[in-house]
């Protein structure tokens, strides 16, 4: 006879949303550094990094999250290299996030007014002091609403580390599941969790990017 949902079952779906927030942050931090040299890369004067680039982010976003995953834990352990799930599912997870991620923030880069680009060359900066003193302030603050936004999307899409054997939310519940045979129950406290951890960064990105169209209307006001 099936035992009851309990205490346990709760902890143990706990555990999963905990190890959601870790591989959430490593894809997020992994993928947002090398996201960054991507969007510089992006717009770079040099066609070759350019180039480059764009045949980074084409390949990587026509790519399959999942296909990704079984690349990093069932194809490297082809030649020999055997990368434990949550490794796998980080790697995994940061190429993905960095594509998309770089792309967002190559278009806040270039949403920067021209007229800022011209006005730091007229001072004499030199390329990387126009891009880091001029550039990068201003397109930091158009960026933060949609990478906040984009975040929701990381923690979502880490339910798909379930397919080399990682434990987080999504295994988590099918785990208990399959044990109880209570899939209702289950899965909508899977899916409550899940709310848990992505309404409040929705919510702030929709705080964000209000602040931002706030301050955009203050700056464009006539004196």
């Amino acid at each position: 006879m099936n035992s009851a949902f309990n205490a346990n079952h709760l902890v143990f779906l706990l555990q999963g949303a905990g190890w959601t927030l870790v591989l959430s942050l490593i894809a997020f931090i992994g993928g947002g550094l090398v996201g960054f040299i991507v969007a510089l890369s992006r717009v770079s004067p040099i066609r070759p990094v350019r180039w480059a680039a764009t045949l980074y982010v084409q390949l990587v976003q026509g790519t399959p999250l999942l296909i990704l995953m079984f690349l990093a834990y069932f194809g490297l352990s082809i030649i020999g290299l055997s990368l434990p799930a949550l490794v796998a599912a980080g790697v995994s997870m940061t190429i993905y996030v960095s594509a998309y991620i770089g792309e967002i923030w190559r278009g806040c880069i270039q949403a920067v007014p021209r007229t800022q680009w011209e006005a730091a060359e007229c001072l004499a900066l030199s390329s990387t002091q126009r891009m880091g003193l001029v550039v990068l302030p201003q397109a930091l603050r158009i960026a933060t609403p949609p990478t906040v936004g984009f975040m929701v999307q990381i923690v979502k899409n880490t339910s798909l580390a379930s397919v080399v054997g990682f434990v987080e939310l999504a295994r988590a519940g099918q785990v208990v599941n399959n044990s109880l045979f209570e899939p209702f129950v289950v899965y909508m406290l899977v899916a409550g969790l899940y709310f848990l951890l992505c309404f409040p960064l929705s919510w702030w990105s929709r705080q964000l990017e209000r602040r931002l169209l706030v301050a955009h209307r203050v700056e464009v006001a006539p004196a």
